[in-house]
Order: structure tokens, then C-alpha cells, then sequence
């Protein structure tokens, strides 16, 4: 996990060669380096003090104790008299203070310390410790506070703690999880635990940042990560937002933590789904992969006028690169200190082995958009080079990212997109006009298709065609009757990314191909005899699955209820299907992409849950005792609420294995087995 970059970003055939490098310079520099004085370690971060109980002293009097007033605290107080004080990670050496009387300590205007009734940037702490003294600091200001005349001030000044009991409580999520889980590692090395191969756990930060309301985590905790926004409700543009792609309802409460009235649901796609407790559920409950996909769409960003951040695609996943480091960092203050918490990055196979045998979640990283490393297409013209492409992936890979679609949801200099269907066919397709400057370009076509368009008339497509002699939808938007395939293909460009992905044993990520595209991919890796092409959410065509499949590559199905919706398939349909097309025993571990946050339905509630539901307390499928899950003053249950957050993906496997009858225990050990599958096939990338 400490890898230099280098080691990242180069081709697996040349590393043995680099490491030996490497190996002979640290040899030599221990011979030629002179041995360094030794100095007194000096104040350092405090990063240890999460859920601290304390009182503090400023001095060495008896009457030097933090105690609170009115309206501000002083220290002429005695131990006895004393105000506990909670110590809450904000950040790595940072915290938010709680007197015990539920007040936050704040750095007021007038450089005097006084309690207040929720975070903000004043309330924000920086602590240091050198032995036993700690320098607590306003992390706004920089300024340090003090013991002057009996107040409580900035200035230069230090504090000791001693411990107490009976501060006030917090707001916070608990997982309901109990129990000693079966290990992460199996006997035999193999990983013991599921992956979602397709998750978007950083979008709060794509899209301009402000399409979508709420966070995983915040600096203040869940009262501010999951608060709610006014403006996605009451016909505000997110309430607009939220109304045109799900159907929700543009009045919705706007409110979130504690009462949680009107989401999230599978369908409330502007609302966070996925805070971090939820995610810790599911990692307490058997996830041992995740898929961390950095998302970016620049025509959505630049139609939605509330934005705060570059529309660029490149620059949306540079912020969210660093975003989900901040998501560690902050885990990791919630958990005692660097290094300790239970969401880790993983870089390669390696990190990821190496983090489930410590019995945490490996995080791996992805990327999904449609100008990658700004590779659009204008009317057929590539805005990009080879240079480009060289460039873009040493940077993402310097991010640790281990996979891409080299096509999303618009066509682009790599190749063709598949397209979607229905209402939101024809509005991606006027996207795909505003990123492009065409429509989608199609021909009839019999078999494998890419999906069906709401604007059909044969006379009208025959009429454009014989004037312009071009594919349907070039002049506008309408083609003929039957199946249709986008006749864009894989592209010279193309060909060159998934040559340089295949030598840097990157992932190939197939979903959102067109069929034309992801042919011409599955060629070129079935010839190089390359494993590393994954399917994970059920955007490619059912006739490309097989190939994957018997060509080494991951296969997975979008995380939909178990049993089919009214408008949707159900996953485990899904599952038997995609078994009953590859050669049998090509696919040794079975996985599922939930794409939260990626402006995707999530899982409704079975429609047969009141005859048969999943009932509460289950067993995980990893071992451990699950309770329904409660956030702030709402408890939700499957049954009824579906997969409303991600921290219900520990009830949705669950009640997979429930839903599947007879075949409950073959669901089971493939979904168990996903995460080795995924992993084992990196590996076999990597080496290739």
C-alpha cells in the first residue's frame, strides 16, 4: 500500500526490473548516508482523542480548571467543578468539543471561547500534544487558547486531560451488527466475502457539487453530512432535478437527519445513499471489495446552474480522487489514528489481500465518464491524442485507479456508446448532441442491439435517409422500427487506450459499449489472451457475457431487487441467466454493482415480501447477527423500504439468498466467492 507511484503506473513485465533497481539504490544509500543526530521529538497531532471523555486543566493551580459560565467557559473552576468536554474527529488532529451540557465549543469574533448550539468552522478544533500537554488551537484562526484572569482565550497556552466519565452523547449511526464474523481469508488464501463491483461513494463531489444533497461524511458528522437542502425541495432545482430523472416528488420534506421523512429511497437519486456508517454495515456484514467508481458528466454539470466546482470531467475526478482520501483520513480519525481505520485504498491485488487479511474493506478505485482525459468526438473529430492518453492514465493511476469505461453515456473518441432507452433514452440522446454535436447515429440490425428509442416511425427514418443518405438519427432523433445498433465502433484511439490498458493491467470495464464497440474490444483481448474484462451492472448485452466469462474477465448484474418490478428485472433472473449462457464453471464468483449515487434506481422492495419476508434478526451471510438499521429517529426494513441506503446491502444479500429457495446456498457461496474472482483476475491482468 505504500508503493511509490512508479510501481503503480508501470508495466507489470518491467516492475522485476525496476525492483531490483530499487533494491541496489536503497543498499547503497544505507552504506553512504550518514548517520542522522537524533533530536527530541517535539508537538505532534493528537489523533488518538476520538470519543474522549476528559476534564481540562490550563495550569498548575488549583483553581485552573475549564469550567462553563453562561455564556462563555472560564478557568477558575476545580476539578470538582469542572465541565467534561467530548473530544469528536472532525479530521486527522482535529475535533469538534462537547461541554456536558451538549454545547459546542467555539473561537468567537472576540478571540473568546464559548459554547454554541452546532458545528461550524469555529467550532473546529486542532489539537496537538507534546508529552503531556496539548495546545488546543481554532482551527480557523490558528490561534491558540489560553487561561487569562479566570477566561478561557486565545493566546498561547496548553492544557493536560484528565479522564472522566458522563460527557454528553453525540449524534451518530449505529451498524446493529453483532457477532464474531467468519474470517476474511480463507484457509486456503482465497477471500472470503463479497464486492460491489460499481459504486459511486464520491458523486456528492461530481456534477459541479451541488446536484445532489448530502455526503458519506462531513467534518461535523452526521447532523451535517445528511442535513438535507432546501433547495431539493418545494420546487427548488433540486426538487426539479430529482422530479425529471426519478419521478420523485418536487414537494418532498426537505429535511434529512434526525427524521428522514421523505428519503432516501431507492428512488430519491439526488439524496446521498450511501454515509459511511452504511457502508460499515455492509463491510460488518461481508463486503470485502469495493469498487469506488469516480464519476463525471460535464454536459449534466453545465446545465445545472447551481455548480461550485469545474465542469471538466478530468478535474471532477481529480477532486473526487482526493475526496476519497479524505473519506480514509476521516474513518481513520474515527478509529484512533492513521492507519487504523476499516476503509483502506487499495492500489493492487496485493493491498487488497493484504487489507482483508487485517479483516478490513479494500477499496478499490475506477473511473466511469465520457470524456475521458477529454477524448470527445466532434462530429467525428477526436479532440484528443495518443499523448493524451498516455498522460491521463499515469495521472488517474497516480490516483491508485485500477479500471475504466473507456465509454459511458455519450459517444467519443474511443468508440461508441450503447444507448439507453425509454424517456431517459431520448434525454441522454440530447446529451450525447450537446457533448458531440450529433445525435445517436444508428442502423437496423438484427440480435444483439442497443436498446430500443421512444422516437420510431420507419416513413420519417426512411425519408432522412434517402435525403442526407446517412444513419437514422443524424438529422434528428428518430429511427425505424425493430432493433437498432449505434454504428459507431471501437476507434483507432480506441484500439490504442485498450492496447495501453492491456500492458499497465488496468481493467477494462465493457458496460456501456455499444455492441459494435464491445465486440471490437472482446477481439482484441481475446486474441492477446487478456483477462481483465469485467462486465458489473448489467449494461452490456447478454450475447457479449460468454465471451467475458470464458475469457477469464468478471461478471456481475446491477444490484435490483431479488424477484422482477413492474419495470425492471430481478437480480436473481439476472444470475441465472448469465450461468445458463457461459461454459459451465467459467464463473467461480458471482457479483453484483449497486451503482449508488450514480443517478440509478436502487433495489425496491420484494414484491412477495409479505409472504415471504426476511426476517429480523438474520444472519449475515458472513455470520453475524444483523438488527434493523436506524438513522436518527427512522428505522428501515427491507421489506418494505428496499434498498432505501447502502447500509440495507447487508438485508439485500441476505434476502437474496431467502428469495432464491433451492438455489440459496449456490447464491451464496458465489457471491462470497466475488470478491476473490475480482481480485484473482486483477492479478491475472497484471501478470499477463
Amino acid at each position: 500500500m505504500n508503493s511509490p507511484a512508479l510501481f503503480r503506473t508501470t508495466n507489470p513485465r518491467r516492475m522485476r526490473l525496476v525492483g531490483a533497481i530499487a533494491a541496489v539504490a536503497t543498499a547503497l544509500a544505507l552504506v553512504i548516508t550518514p548517520q542522522l543526530t537524533a533530536y527530541a521529538a517535539g508537538p505532534e497531532p493528537a489523533t488518538d482523542l476520538d470519543g474522549t471523555c476528559a476534564i481540562l486543566r490550563t495550569g498548575s493551580g488549583a483553581s485552573t480548571y475549564v469550567t462553563r459560565g453562561s455564556s462563555s467557559y472560564g478557568t477558575k473552576g476545580t476539578a470538582a467543578s469542572a465541565t467534561k468536554i467530548r473530544f469528536e474527529a472532525t479530521a486527522l488532529g482535529r475535533y469538534k468539543l462537547i461541554d456536558s451540557s451538549g454545547g459546542q465549543l467555539f473561537m468567537s469574533v472576540l478571540s473568546t471561547v464559548m459554547p454554541g448550539a452546532s458545528y461550524g468552522t469555529r467550532a473546529d478544533w486542532t489539537v496537538t500534544k507534546d508529552g503531556a500537554n496539548y495546545t488546543i488551537a481554532s482551527t480557523l484562526t490558528g490561534k491558540s487558547t489560553r487561561a487569562f484572569l479566570g477566561t478561557w482565550i486565545a493566546g498561547s497556552g496548553s492544557v493536560t486531560l484528565t479522564p472522566a466519565t458522563g460527557c454528553a452523547s453525540f449524534a451518530d449511526v449505529a451498524t446493529g451488527v453483532s457477532g464474531t464474523p467468519a474470517p476474511a481469508v480463507n484457509a486456503d488464501g482465497t477471500l472470503n466475502g463479497f464486492i460491489d463491483a460499481h459504486a459511486h461513494i464520491t458523486a456528492a463531489k461530481a456534477f459541479g457539487g451541488k446536484l445532489r444533497c448530502g455526503t458519506p461524511f462531513a467534518e461535523g458528522g452526521v447532523e451535517v453530512a445528511l442535513a438535507g437542502c432546501v433547495s431539493h425541495s418545494a420546487l427548488g432545482l433540486g426538487g426539479y432535478g430529482g422530479a425529471i430523472i426519478a419521478g420523485t416528488d418536487p414537494f418532498m420534506d426537505p429535511k434529512g437527519w434526525p427524521t428522514f421523512k421523505d428519503w432516501p429511497t431507492p428512488t430519491t437519486l439526488l439524496h446521498e445513499q450511501a454515509y459511511f456508517r452504511g457502508i460499515q454495515r455492509a463491510w460488518e456484514s461481508g463486503e470485502r471489495v469495493h469498487n469506488a467508481l469516480l464519476v463525471a458528466n460535464r454536459v449534466i454539470c453545465e446545465v445545472y446552474p447551481d455548480k461550485v466546482t469545474s465542469c471538466n470531467e478530468m478535474d471532477q475526478l481529480r477532486l473526487q480522487a482526493q475526496y476519497l482520501r479524505d473519506m480514509q483520513d476521516y474513518i481513520d480519525a474515527q478509529s484512533g489514528g492513521p492507519g487504523k481505520g476499516w476503509f483502506r485504498i487499495a492500489a493492487t491485488p496485493e493491498d487488497v489481500r493484504a487489507i482483508a487479511a487485517q479483516g478490513k474493506l479494500a477499496v478499490i478505485v475506477g473511473a466511469e465518464n465520457s470524456e475521458l482525459f477529454g477524448c470527445r468526438e466532434i462530429n467525428n473529430v477526436a479532440q484528443c491524442t495518443t499523448a493524451d492518453i498516455d498522460a491521463g492514465l499515469d495521472e488517474l493511476q497516480s490516483y491508485g485507479v485500477s479500471g475504466l469505461y473507456p465509454v459511458h453515456k455519450f459517444d467519443n473518441a474511443f468508440g461508441g456508446t450503447r444507448f439507453d432507452s425509454g424517456f431517459q433514452g431520448a434525454a441522454v440522446n440530447v446529451g450525447n448532441r450537446i457533448s458531440t454535436g450529433h445525435f445517436w447515429q444508428a442502423d437496423s440490425c438484427e440480435g444483439a442491439t442497443d436498446n430500443d428509442q421512444p422516437l420510431r416511425s420507419d416513413a420519417i427514418a426512411a425519408v432522412l435517409k434517402t435525403t442526407t443518405g446517412l444513419p437514422a438519427g443524424t438529422v434528428a432523433p428518430i429511427y425505424p422500427t425493430g432493433g437498432l445498433c449505434n454504428v459507431r465502433g471501437l476507434t483507432d484511439l480506441g484500439a490504442y487506450l485498450i492496447n495501453q490498458m492491456m500492458d499497465r493491467g488496468m481493467v477494462i470495464n465493457i458496460d456501456h459499449m455499444g455492441i459494435k464497440t464491445a465486440n471490437a474490444v472482446l477481439d482484441m483481448t481475446e486474441a492477446a489472451g487478456y483477462p481483465g474484462v469485467a462486465t458489473t451492472h448489467s449494461w452490456s448485452d447478454g450475447t457479449v457475457i460468454a465471451r467475458i466469462a470464458d475469457g477469464g474477465g468478471f461478471v456481475a448484474s446491477y444490484a435490483n431487487s431479488a424477484e422482477p418490478q413492474a419495470d425492471r428485472g430481478g437480480f436473481l433472473n439476472d444470475w441465472r441467466d448469465n450461468m445458463a449462457a457461459v461454459t459451465p464453471g467459467s464463473i467461480k464468483g458471482y457479483g453484483f454493482g449497486t451503482d449508488v449515487n450514480g443517478l440509478g434506481n436502487q433495489a425496491a422492495a420484494r414484491s412477495n415480501a409479505a409472504q415471504l419476508p426476511l426476517v429480523y434478526p438474520f444472519t449475515a451471510l458472513n455470520g453475524v447477527t444483523v438488527q434493523r438499521e436506524t438513522v436518527g429517529q427512522r428505522t428501515y426494513d427491507l421489506n418494505t423500504d428496499g434498498l432505501a441506503n447502502y447500509g440495507l446491502l447487508a438485508d439485500w444479500t441476505a434476502d437474496l439468498v431467502l428469495a432464491a429457495g433451492a438455489d440459496g446456498p449456490v447464491i451464496k457461496k458465489l457471491l462470497m466467492s466475488s470478491a476473490e474472482t475480482y481480485t484473482s483476475m486483477w492479478e491475472a491482468a497484471r501478470a499477463w
